[in-house]
């Protein structure tokens, strides 16, 4: 015979055993209203037994009336319990909400965990203005250092979760590397990771920052690198690119990250093969270098340094610039890692030329290479052609830039100095606001006009011999830039006839031209799969370590000399959450893990 199923047998619970057993039903179990205890199984034996053997004795003289008044009132008395339970629980996940929350701002705005101590005093002072009755609520927010610190690294560990699990559905993946050193010397690697999903979907995210204590040769970046991407289980097959800040650890033939890196691609059996780039941003800075017009920042640096260096002189300039009413009261430094600021000194000192030199003069400085005008013509070139230069650059920077667009405005830029240099040798200025200026103020010389076509040629011949490497991948990168303009008899045979079905599908075309290349990607039919795995790499891929500089830059925010033995774990976990883009920490599923913490006494003595 089976053995009864008591759970099957749809026993209900008698309205009757209320003032019969002093039993109520809570959450489908009897539970006993004198002593709380709940009994297993819902049957009335089992009921009257309880009741019997343990609470005979107390309601022996009561008659039915007063055993249901007495039921009732201790069934009021368990709801009002119930809901003070509930209540506690809420304020206390709300306190420990409230507490992920701040710990999330703290880390965004780099401020020390010691923080928290100073937001809850600022809290309670309020509340006790604005509700005091409440209190007791901001008194449950724990925001105590050690608490933001262990918030901040579950923050961090959930946005983390989160990347290995994206990370999973990736079909391509790039990596950004670059290189730094902290406030207490210590090497910092840092490792940014675009992945490209099924969907055509890009996820640029921070991967990690590794602190080298020893050597940074190009093994030791690569086992930061690969330890990196074990971890984060990904495989190296599906690694199509990576974007260096070329250093020769990093870019050397034998020993370099690159070729370690692909040494372990070919030791995986991976098909595909690495693309190595040079950041963009880089490589476009490097190319100022071309003009060879040092001598010209040297005499404008000395010059900006007499005046700034000394705050006497710093003073005294001001007030004869508020004196001369011009439009601009000061000059600015120059930092040669601040690539922009070259140009905004150049452009202030040209524009201040005359005030310069005449305060130069009141100081008893020598001024004659400041009033040559070969130096002045030299001057408002290289004032001119760094505001080009700069242009372009902040056209390079930002998050989710397609390698494709950045290869398309270097290419522009070319373009652009091949006609500059043709417009220069016949004196036609229109490009160069400056050199105008110099040319209809130029009293006996003739303005250099051979000369500085001459340094815009060799401009051009650095740009293209830097950016060689992106002139190889020229039919990758057009192929995603503009399908529909793509040679298909020289594309890869693998592409040639879904490239024939795109281009002749006139409802693709029209979307491409509605959303643009970068998002066209995503609507490329199923049908089109070498297609859609081919803009998946591009996709994929960094045109610049732009992610890693500004890395380095909330590092350096961070970490300080007032915070110079913050943890390489604390950093670690502050820039991730800094950093984040695509993804937010869930904060809501932290704070249900926690569910098991206790609300503090004071609220659950209310």
């Amino acid at each position: 015979m089976a053995k009864r199923k008591v759970d099957t047998e749809n026993r209900g619970f008698q309205t009757r055993w209320e003032s019969e057993y002093m039993f109520t039903k809570v959450a489908g179990k009897p539970v006993c209203l004198l002593c709380g205890e709940s009994v297993a199984v819902l049957k009335e034996y089992n009921l009257r037994r309880h009741y019997e053997t343990k609470h005979a004795d107390k309601n022996k003289n009561m008659d039915m009336e007063q055993r249901l008044q007495k039921a009732e009132e201790l069934k009021r008395g368990l709801k009002s319990r119930q809901a003070l339970f509930k209540k506690a629980k809420s304020q206390g996940q709300a306190a420990v909400k409230a507490s992920f929350i701040l710990a999330e701002e703290i880390a965004k705005s780099a401020r020390p965990f010691t923080e928290g101590d100073f937001i809850k005093n600022c809290m309670i002072k309020v509340c006790d203005e604005v509700c005091p009755e409440k209190r007791q609520l901001f008194l449950n927010v724990s925001l105590s250092r050690n608490t933001i610190a262990e918030r901040v690294d579950q923050l961090s560990i959930n946005l983390k979760e989160q990347l290995v699990k994206k990370g999973k559905d990736f079909i391509a993946y790039s990596l950004a590397v670059d290189e730094s050193t902290d406030i207490s010397d210590i090497a910092q690697l840092s490792i940014f990771i675009r992945g490209v999903d099924s969907s055509l979907s890009v996820t640029e995210e921070f991967l990690a920052l590794r602190p080298m204590h020893g050597t940074t040769t190009g093994h030791d970046l690569y086992e930061e690198v690969s330890r990196c991407v074990n971890e984060m289980e990904l495989p190296w097959e599906k690694l199509v690119g990576l974007t260096t800040d070329g250093a020769p650890a990093m870019c050397g033939h034998r020993s370099g990250l690159v070729a370690k890196i692909r040494e372990k691609m070919q030791e995986e059996n991976a098909t595909g093969e690495l693309t190595a780039y040079h950041c963009i941003i880089h490589q476009e800075a490097l190319c100022g270098k071309a003009l060879k017009m040092e001598h010209v920042m040297s005499i404008i640096t000395r010059t900006v340094n007499f005046i700034r260096a000394k705050g006497l002189n710093h003073r005294q300039f001001k007030a004869f610039l508020t004196e001369l009413e011009t439009e601009h009261g000061d000059l600015p430094y120059h930092t040669e890692v601040r690539r922009l600021s070259q140009g905004k000194v150049l452009q202030r000192c040209f524009e201040l030329r005359e005030e310069i030199c005449l305060f130069l003069d009141s100081k008893g400085k020598d001024t004659t290479q400041l009033r040559d005008e070969m130096f002045l013509c030299e001057m408002a070139f290289l004032c001119d052609i760094t505001s080009h230069l700069n242009a372009i650059n902040l056209q390079l920077q930002g998050r989710d830039r397609v390698i494709s667009d950045m290869y398309s405005t270097v290419k522009a830029f070319k373009t652009k100095l091949t006609l500059w240099e043709t417009q220069m040798r016949k004196e036609n200025l229109s490009h160069f606001p400056s050199c105008q200026t110099m040319k209809e103020k130029l009293s006996t010389s003739a303005f250099p006009s051979t000369q500085l076509a001459d340094k815009i040629g060799m401009l051009t011949t650095d740009f293209r011999r830097r950016f060689a490497d992106f002139e190889a991948q020229k039919s990758r990168l057009e192929l995603l830039g503009n399908p529909f303009a793509v040679d298909v008899e020289s594309s890869p045979p693998n592409l040639q006839m879904e490239l024939i079905d795109l281009q002749c599908n006139d409802a693709l075309r029209e979307k491409y031209a509605a959303v643009g290349a970068a998002e066209f990607a995503r609507f490329l039919p199923g049908t089109m799969p070498q297609l859609r795995i081919q803009a998946a790499q591009t996709l994929s891929m960094f045109g610049s370590t732009y992610l890693c500089e500004q890395l380095f830059s909330l590092m350096n925010l961070n970490k300080t000399s007032h915070r110079s033995r913050l943890t390489a774990e604390h950093l670690h976990s502050i820039l991730r959450i800094s950093s984040a883009q695509s993804l937010t920490p869930n904060i809501d599923e932290l704070v249900e893990k926690m569910g098991h913490h206790q609300v503090s006494p004071s609220t659950s003595n209310k």
